[in-house]
């Protein structure tokens, strides 16, 4: 048997994510209805998975860096802060570590592609936050294995990923005659891998496509505009200013959000979140004399923006699902952010963001779902010390956890306090 030299590159990468996003598209509703406890996403799993995996396919659309690492950075990245739901944030641990092993490629070979896959797979293991193996990190156990002859044999990547799919199939057979039903995390995980197998051979539905045609084979099929994510903030110092602080917000506001924008004396500095930083190097020369620009990657940690004076030292996030349940919320002094799960729902990229404003120098999140327990955790990650958690699972356990704040306390006593007063809370309930 001779030498396999197939070499996978950035074009391939593209139409493997491709085709993934069409698989999800084809089955997330299906997704929608298996059991979603191996996800701990038990709200519209496949829903979220479509949604994080639109995030992750809009980053590509056009693309012009053709290297396989740059590609699956960018995937990485949006999908990191366009996860939505427990389920989301699973997949899009998959994408940071397929990302983790084409770092610094141009391109590869199978073998180095089918161990990305495998980085890809321990990076979702790692973000369970229970000891208790979920099903589709069983799966996905099954599925490196049965890769695993393929990728040292130096196999073409199609036959990698089909000896994938058949170890992945024998496991949610066995998953489903053990539990009596069919797993919705370990046929999430499925789809992605023949998805990606379908797009490497060119069967794929770009997303782009199904935004501009209006399709109208579902009314509930999401708008994959909706989910683009813009995961660098830049901030820039432009010295002797030449141009307008009106024209200058005028003209980055079609490149990013997040537009922060103050003159002082002669120079002006600028604060945006954007996709490509890039763009901005070409659109601001000749706006001074001389530039400082500082880029961070919101999709790793990273040390939040203050543009300002923030309003408080400290502040509680509560997720609302309602304005009726927000007003409740806001009554008892927290800063609310509404789920809006009718329409786009909470990414991780929201909670982000919201950190980046001028409401407070550090914060207590406070969720009203288990559903999105590993968003709360994600967002952590990425935001580091400014950032603690309190795992409220529905309104009455926030009112419990906020009647327990005290502005005088620090970040880590608050939290502190406010999570012993939820244990309370339940054990009086029980």
């Amino acid at each position: 048997m001779g030498e396999n030299k197939e070499i996978i590159t950035g074009s391939d990468f593209k139409r493997m994510i491709a085709g993934a996003y069409s698989a999800f598209l084809l089955e997330y509703e299906n997704i929608n209805s298996l059991d979603g406890t191996s996800l701990a996403d038990q709200n519209c799993p496949g829903t979220n998975m479509l949604r994080t995996m639109g995030s992750a396919a809009m980053a590509i659309r056009d693309i012009s860096n053709d290297s396989i690492g740059a590609i699956a950075c960018s995937v990485s990245n949006c999908a990191v802060l366009g996860a939505r739901g427990n389920s989301g944030v699973l997949l899009a641990q998959i994408f940071r570590g397929i990302a983790k092993g084409l770092a610094g490629k141009y391109d590869v070979d199978s073998s180095v592609f089918g161990k990305a896959f495998q980085y890809g797979i321990l990076y979702a293991h790692r973000t369970s936050l229970e000891k208790v193996e979920r099903s589709i990190i069983v799966t996905a156990k099954t599925v490196a294995k049965g890769a695993y002859k393929a990728v040292r044999a130096n196999r073409p990547i199609s036959e990698i990923l089909t000896a994938a799919i058949t170890a992945g199939e024998n496991a949610l057979k066995n998953i489903e005659k053990k539990n009596g039903r069919i797993d919705a995390g370990a046929k999430a995980l499925m789809v992605l891998l023949e998805g990606c197998r379908s797009g490497l051979d060119g069967n794929f539905v770009s997303p782009v496509l199904v935004f501009s045609a209006g399709t109208k084979t579902s009314h509930t099929v999401p708008e994959p505009e909706n989910d683009i994510v813009r995961p660098y903030c830049v901030q820039l110092t432009i010295y002797n200013c030449k141009a307008a602080v009106a024209d200058i917000k005028k003209i980055l506001v079609k490149y990013g959000n997040m537009v922060v924008i103050e003159k002082k004396m002669h120079d002006v500095m600028i604060h945006l979140h954007m996709e490509r930083p890039g763009l901005l190097i070409e659109q601001i020369t000749g706006w001074g004399n001389s530039y400082d620009m500082h880029v961070d990657n919101m999709a790793d940690l990273h040390k939040a923006f203050i543009s300002g004076r923030p309003l408080k030292k400290l502040s509680v996030l509560a997720v609302a699902a309602d304005e009726k349940t927000g007003t409740e919320l806001q009554e008892h002094d927290a800063f609310v952010i509404m789920a809006d799960t009718k329409k786009n729902g909470l990414a991780v990229g929201n909670l982000v963001n919201t950190v980046h404003s001028d409401v407070a120098e550090k914060y207590i999140f406070l969720p009203n779902d288990v559903n999105m327990n590993l968003m709360m955790y994600q967002a952590k990650r990425l935001l580091g010390k400014r950032v603690e958690v309190v795992y409220s699972n529905n309104t009455e356990e926030q009112i419990a956890a906020l009647k327990a704040y005290d502005e005088r306390l620090s970040l880590e006593e608050n939290a502190k306090k406010m999570a012993d007063a939820l244990i309370r809370f339940r054990q009086l309930k029980v």
